[in-house]
């Protein structure tokens, strides 16, 4: 019985991540593609979707490898983005966190928006889900978008090998992570954060090494914070 509804939870799961395969395969297909054009060879693009698995960070140490920005640059600024994983990981630990080590270290390389989103959710709408279960249903989420991640950084990487010099794309890959965040903006902060980052980037912009993008990033997270404060003391005001 426990090994069926372990297998129910996994395929419930895939049924659940299926829908993100629309967004992952156009984005994978483009990372694979501007990849190449940027001078990574099609190995490097493959190893570099299956390293960092993260298609925000990808984008952005993409971009400042294209503007010949120095590594440690680069790095600080992927990582940067990716923050969020830290969080995600946090908030997954009281559902999944006595899991076996092995699983653990397997759901912490395959967290991304998607399996956070769907197994999250999952797990509050069903408080009585067992830890085997969870786990399986995790694991189902992630199973059509991981592997279709890499199938479609390979496609996009062997058709950019193809792309001649001529077709400079490189403007692609601004649009293209503006396109992945725009959802994002939900509330009055997330676009106060956008828009003081963007000013200060603009403001920033002789700064060397590229290191005006992080300091643009640090002031509109800054921005983006007092935002939040001032809208929960006024929601407090007026709850009075």
């Amino acid at each position: 019985m426990a090994i069926t509804t372990v297998k129910s939870a996994y395929f419930s799961g895939v049924a659940a991540g299926a829908p993100f395969i629309l967004v992952i395969i156009p984005f994978a297909s483009l990372f694979g593609l501007l990849a190449t054009e940027a001078g990574l060879s099609v190995v490097q693009t493959l190893s570099f979707s299956v390293v960092v698995i993260a298609g925000a960070a990808q984008f952005t140490a993409l971009q400042l490898m294209v503007e010949d920005a120095p590594t440690l640059v680069v790095l600080a600024s992927a990582l940067a983005v990716n923050l969020r994983m830290a969080m995600y990981s946090a908030s997954l630990t009281p559902y999944i966190g006595s899991a076996p080590l092995w699983q653990r270290a397997c759901a912490a390389y395959l967290t991304v928006d998607q399996s956070y989103v769907v197994a999250v959710a999952k797990y509050e709408r069903s408080p009585d889900m067992t830890l085997p279960e969870r786990m399986g249903y995790f694991f189902g989420a992630v199973t059509p978008i991981v592997p279709l991640w890499y199938m479609f950084t390979l496609v996009g990487a062997l058709l950019g090998a193809q792309v001649p010099d001529s077709w400079a794309l490189d403007f692609a890959i601004p649009i293209t992570f503006l396109a992945m965040i725009a959802p994002m903006f939900r509330t009055l902060a997330h676009v106060v954060a956008a828009l003081v980052a963007v000013v200060v980037s603009l403001l920033c912009a002789g700064v060397p090494y590229s290191l005006g993008l992080i300091i643009a990033g640090i002031a509109g997270m800054m921005a983006g914070a007092q935002v939040e404060l001032w809208t929960a003391r006024r929601a407090a005001e007026d709850s009075v």
